[in-house]
């Protein structure tokens, strides 16, 4: 005898099967009385059980030919997708659903038989609140509406939080957090790599009969507008040939520029690791850089003539520097020079990239007086630092001098130039612009004028007959190789550009970069080499493992907008 009934009754079922499962109700019916008992003339109506006072372990399976809970159909239709509504439990026999206890089951109502009429509730009100929320939620599974609402929410506020997520990133300096230096039995910057010691010579083809081992570890400060991506990619051709250790940003394709650099923006960083090759933008810091390499390390840059990186950083950069949309007229560059004071603020967004750009590039006031003392210190100081300063304007003979200062091979320095931009976007200086844009960025004109008078003392050390040799050799290769992998031979628009893998990064609003396209047959020997030789920055970046989240990240809000 089960404890939930009493002791005395012995219960049968009084009522037929509900909901369409076999085997009679699951609620008992009163006993009825017996021979010469008081009520043995009629019937006793239908009672239900009392509530249980235990509650049933979770979860409560029901057998087979147990009838449903009111509400069972409805539980039973949302976690199957909408299924009939009546005779659902008897459909699916053997389905276990999950009650925390019995005490917490609906009260059942005694079964209508079919030739007995609607209570009086039932026709003031309708069907049982149990059956209207059934047909409700059956309604809302087959058409879907609030899904598709819901869908449209999530997409529309994914896209809101990852565009303000990218305003954030990009206009708001990164929160510096100090790294707490632990002590550790060495200093990167202390101790020589254990690949390469000092060579008496590192010149490749030097008469002297030294020979040298290639130089492993470099400090590559890279510049705007000076085709500091094309020497991007030969060092990271050299990096990846040799399996050296990069010092990437995290998160992003440069350092946080405009912020000063930090070590604590290096992707993996720990205090003490040493790091082989650091290359991406930033605004230089020496003691945050040197404290990640070994003292051994090369430190080159490239320079370009002033007047000229001007006239391509503000094409270029225009589209995210405020202070130019106010500038009217066809031609902005030409209306800005005639008078730049009326047009500059040194504390505009962005205002950097129209005034010395160079100068600030390497960590300095780029606003300051050009007449003022600090600006010679500050150039011999750039001086003192690195090993090596190239020109854009000389750009082969720069890459035969770093060849020779590094000590590599002459496939290491082989190039395709990338981000070129189409003819159509370069403004032409007439010599009174020229003069302009000169006198406006007095600073960097002086830093250029001071390094192309050392580059060419380099260039007399290396012996000028010699230099001719190297570069006309290092022309012959550079064609072959665009004759080995370059559909075409040449650079075509955005548009054309058959590989999405080889799509440049293109400046905000318009597609006026170049790139390439590969040759659909290329000789195994020559495959790997082509493909990396033109592979963009961005793409190469994450080819070697840098984490680029941010950019991607506008990337796709760029194309989603269109912009």
């Amino acid at each position: 005898m089960s404890p939930l009934f009493p002791a005395r009754a012995e219960w049968l079922l009084c009522a037929p099967a509900v909901g369409g499962e076999p085997g009679g109700s699951r609620w008992p019916q009163a006993p009825r009385a017996g021979p010469g008992e008081p009520g043995s003339a009629r019937p006793q109506p239908c009672v239900p059980p009392p509530a249980a006072p235990t509650p049933v372990p979770f979860p409560l399976p029901r057998p087979a030919t147990q009838a449903c809970y009111p509400g069972d159909a409805i539980n039973t239709a949302v976690q199957w997708g909408g299924f009939g509504k009546a005779g659902i439990c008897g459909e699916l026999p053997g389905k276990s659903l999950f009650h925390v206890g019995a005490a917490s089951a609906p009260p059942p109502r005694a079964a209508r038989s079919p030739g007995t009429p609607a209570s009086a509730g039932e026709q003031r009100h309708g069907p049982a609140p149990a059956a209207q929320a059934e047909e409700k939620v059956t309604r809302m599974l087959w058409h879907g509406k609030p899904w598709r609402s819901m869908c449209k929410g999530l997409v529309l506020g994914t896209l809101l939080t990852s565009f303000m997520l990218l305003l954030y990133s990009y206009a708001v300096p990164p929160l510096q957090v100090s790294v707490t230096e632990i002590p550790i039995p060495f200093s990167c910057s202390s101790h020589l790599s254990p690949v390469q010691a000092p060579s008496p010579s590192n010149s490749t083809g030097s008469t002297s009969g030294w020979s040298c081992r290639p130089k492993l570890n470099v400090m590559f400060m890279k510049t705007h507008k000076t085709a500091s991506s094309t020497i991007l990619n030969i060092l990271f051709r050299f990096g990846e040939k040799h399996r050296l250790k990069f010092a990437f940003p995290n998160g992003r394709n440069d350092f946080y520029y405009p912020s000063f650099f930090e070590r604590s923006q290096v992707q993996h960083y720990r205090p003490g690791v040493c790091f082989n090759i650091i290359c991406n933008h930033m605004r230089f810091h020496y003691e945050e850089v040197r404290k990640l390499l070994p003292p051994d390390a090369t430190f080159v840059t490239v320079l370009r003539d002033p007047a000229y990186l001007f006239e391509s950083s503000f094409h270029y950069f225009g589209p995210v520097i405020p202070l130019t949309w106010k500038i009217s007229g066809e031609d902005k560059l030409d209306e800005f020079l005639r008078d730049p004071q009326h047009y500059y603020d040194p504390n505009g967004f962005n205002a950097h990239y129209l005034q010395n750009l160079l100068f600030f590039d390497f960590g300095y006031d780029s606003s300051m007086d050009a007449n003022s003392p600090l600006v010679e210190e500050h150039i011999q100081e750039i001086d003192r630092r690195f090993h090596l300063v190239m020109l854009l304007e000389y750009f082969d003979e720069s890459l035969v001098l770093l060849k020779d200062l590094l000590c590599w091979q002459l496939e290491d320095v082989l190039y395709f130039k990338l981000n070129a931009r189409k003819g159509s976007t370069v403004s032409r200086l007439t010599p009174e612009l020229y003069e302009q844009a000169t006198a406006w960025n007095l600073i960097d004109a002086k830093l250029y004028r001071y390094f192309n008078a050392t580059f060419w003392r380099k260039v007399e050390a290396y012996g000028r007959e010699r230099m001719a040799r190297d570069v006309a050799e290092l022309q012959r290769e550079n064609e072959k190789m665009t004759s080995i992998c370059i559909d075409g031979g040449h650079a075509v628009d955005a548009s054309a550009i058959q590989e999405s893998s080889m799509q440049p990064w293109q400046p905000l609003g318009e597609k006026t970069i170049l790139g390439y396209n590969l040759k659909k047959k290329i000789s195994k020997k020559h495959q790997k080499l082509c493909r990396k030789m033109l592979t963009p920055e961005i793409q190469y970046l994450t080819d070697l493992g840098a984490n680029l989240w941010i950019t991607k990240l506008w990337s796709y809000v760029r194309d989603f907008l269109k912009w």
